[in-house]
């Protein structure tokens, strides 16, 4: 027994090792040539050594057998060795690639033919990055702040420049830092956090954070800080038509505006995944719908796709949020007044119909409502449909885990089937909406689902993909996502 249990962890320790030589090759590749590596979609970038074994593990899902490190390894040094130009490479996803259809070439010669678009004189020259500024420090803008600081050593997509807010006290700067240092939900923040009187800004990570304060966005000179065409993305739900937000655009150095929560009127809802690729130049204000509409859409889209959806009726069970009162007191709203941190609240939700927006096929076939629970965090949307053609529980649940893990949605639809999971083991998924398979009910053409989703830090990253989108910065990806 002592002999098989040293055998086990030998080879652990090995593929720790391999781990641990994959991290500067990975590094290299982002920081230097704008590379971003994954494995089925799990980036590795700024991961642990363990981080990128679960990585690995997590090929079983796909494979159905784990994804060997003595493979990806030398997959890795070769891509290196090239100096592609930026691209996101899925490892895993070449190594399947070469064994099923170019199982005979020597890997130099196969990734010189599957890269050659971003090798030598075909490497597009790397741009400037697209200056962010967050207007608005809440919950989803130190959210938006964390991913943007994690995604500044590439130095080719988006870069934080700034927060907008207004001045709450002597110490205000401190206060700022000290609420992106700790979370009581997404945790410390990992990495180095400084304040900077002197430029009345905050540092983290090496990431100068300007701090300008005002209660007018439309008379704010961003230039004045050495910010041009910015990208303003506004979380503080202040407003939400055209004529409100149209202020941030009237600011000298901004060019766009993002809003974090669903617009009014004609404003263009972009859930990411769904209807991104409507956005065009001249649309200077767009926005991120909401965290509910991003969960559902996705889903809602590939089933209507598949079965097609005749009419459904969507029940979100969402955490309290910060326009709920602690205890009883006034509220504008209904019901909002009563203490969230005791009472499950019933209130409305326009998630059903911002739906629609993305997914026009779908107007009028859907109605919503909402339930606000005790939790800080972690929501989960029933979504209760009627079909065009019948199904099963085992035939729609594998369906939505190939979607989750081989089409072009996989970064918003996650699938998973374990007996044991609660709402807090959903907390950072970076993934719109998590099917949870065993709760599947289906009989003939009546299914229900539930869909799990973060709607703090999974919306956030849906926000990003936005801002990427508008930016022009997702570099081309290798293999090429499935439909």
């Amino acid at each position: 027994m002592k002999h098989t249990s040293d055998a086990h962890l030998s080879e652990w320790l090995t593929r720790q090792e391999h781990a641990e030589a994959m991290i500067p090759l990975i590094g290299h590749l982002y920081r230097e040539h704008g590379v971003v590596t994954s494995i089925y979609g799990r980036s590795l970038v700024n991961q642990s050594a363990v981080d990128i074994l679960k990585a690995h593990r997590f090929a079983r899902q796909v494979d159905d057998v784990e994804l060997s490190i003595h493979d990806t390894l030398p997959l890795l040094q070769a891509i290196s060795a090239l100096q592609p130009g930026a691209a996101s490479i899925d490892l895993a996803g070449l190594l399947a690639d070469k064994r099923a259809g170019h199982s005979d070439e020597e890997l130099d010669t196969y990734l010189r033919g599957v890269l050659d678009s971003v090798l030598g004189d075909n490497t597009a020259p790397r741009r400037e990055p697209t200056d962010v500024v967050l207007y608005g420090f809440g919950r989803i803008g130190r959210l938006l702040a964390r991913i943007l600081i994690g995604y500044s050593g590439g130095d080719y997509g988006l870069r934080l420049r700034a927060i907008v807010v207004r001045k709450g006290s002597d110490n205000d700067l401190e206060k700022r830092a000290s609420l992106l240092r700790r979370d009581s939900v997404h945790g410390p923040f990992d990495g180095t956090i400084s304040v900077d009187h002197e430029n009345n800004a905050i540092r983290a990570n090496g990431v100068l954070i300007q701090v300008i304060y005002s209660n007018d966005p439309a008379t704010i000179d961003y230039t004045d800080y050495g910010i041009s065409d910015a990208v303003i993305v506004d979380n503080t739900g202040r407003w939400r038509d055209e004529a409100g937000l149209s202020q941030h655009l009237k600011a000298t150095g901004a060019a766009r505006v993002v809003l974090t929560a669903p617009g009014k009127g004609a404003l263009k809802n972009v859930v990411h995944g769904i209807n991104h690729s409507t956005i065009q130049d001249d649309d200077l204000i767009v926005t991120a719908a909401s965290c509910t509409t991003n969960a559902i859409t996705p889903v809602l889209k590939v089933l209507n796709d598949e079965y097609g959806i005749v009419h459904g009726h969507v029940e979100t069970v969402h955490s309290f949020t910060n326009d709920q009162n602690l205890i009883d007191n006034f509220h504008k709203g209904d019901r909002r007044g009563r203490s969230a941190a005791l009472n499950m609240v019933i209130t409305e939700t326009g998630a059903a119909s911002a739906v629609t927006k993305a997914l026009p096929e779908l107007g009028g076939k859907l109605t919503g409502n909402a339930i606000r629970v005790p939790t800080p965090d972690v929501s989960m949307a029933i979504l209760n449909l009627t079909l065009d053609r019948e199904t099963d529980k085992e035939t729609v649940n594998s369906y939505l885990r190939d979607i989750s893990l081989t089409s072009s949605l996989r970064k918003q639809i996650d699938y998973i089937d374990s007996p044991e999971v609660v709402s807090t083991d959903f907390v950072g998924s970076r993934k719109a909406g998590i099917v949870d398979g065993l709760a599947t009910i289906s009989s003939g053409k009546n299914l229900v689902l539930y869909v799990w989703y973060d709607n703090e830090f999974g919306y956030s990253c849906q926000v990003i993909r936005v801002l990427e989108e508008i930016g022009r910065v997702h570099p081309p990806a290798f293999p090429a996502l499935g439909e």
